[in-house]
């Protein structure tokens, strides 16, 4: 199902929780549920358990792709070193890199797919089971969703 408009909000939402102090006294509290509530033009969709993409205006699936191998070799860089390449790629997810982002839907099916130069990906507070992703400028959502984020260069 695909679904537009021209204002549109995501939230999580918020589930009464309870627990006793070592009084006995309840303790009333709140924590995100599974499920999020997209708002789209005023009217709600309320979502639990499904699979969500949501994408910026402009954002173009790469529709046609196929399943390769993926083949690396060291070339006796340092940066090769998986412990330093960790931290370089932490650093580097900060600002973006070209990067292939494969969404499959829980059962694995391949979904879409997109690519870009600059890629990062944050994980929002408020949004349970929620991944967003900048693609050269322009947002991505996954919800509930398997995806793979591979760098361009393994694929050539």
């Amino acid at each position: 199902m695909t679904t537009t408009g021209d204002k549109i909000n995501i939230q999580g939402n918020p589930v009464e929780t309870t627990s006793y102090d070592s009084d006995g006294s309840i303790i009333t509290g709140y924590e995100l549920s599974s499920v999020i509530t997209i708002t789209i033009d005023g009217q709600e969709i309320e979502s639990c358990g499904d699979t969500c993409i949501f994408t910026q205006k402009g954002l173009e699936p790469n529709v046609d792709f196929t399943q390769e191998d993926i083949e690396s070799n060291d070339n006796g860089k340092l940066s090769n070193n998986t412990y330093i390449a960790n931290i370089i790629n932490k650093y580097k997810n900060k600002f973006g890199k070209s990067r292939v982002v494969v969404i499959k839907s829980q059962l694995g099916q391949p979904i879409t797919a997109y690519s870009g130069d600059k890629v990062y990906w944050t994980v929002p507070k408020k949004l349970p089971k929620m991944t967003k992703l900048m693609i050269d400028g322009k947002a991505l959502y996954i919800h509930r969703a398997n995806y793979q984020i591979i760098d361009t260069s393994l694929l050539n």
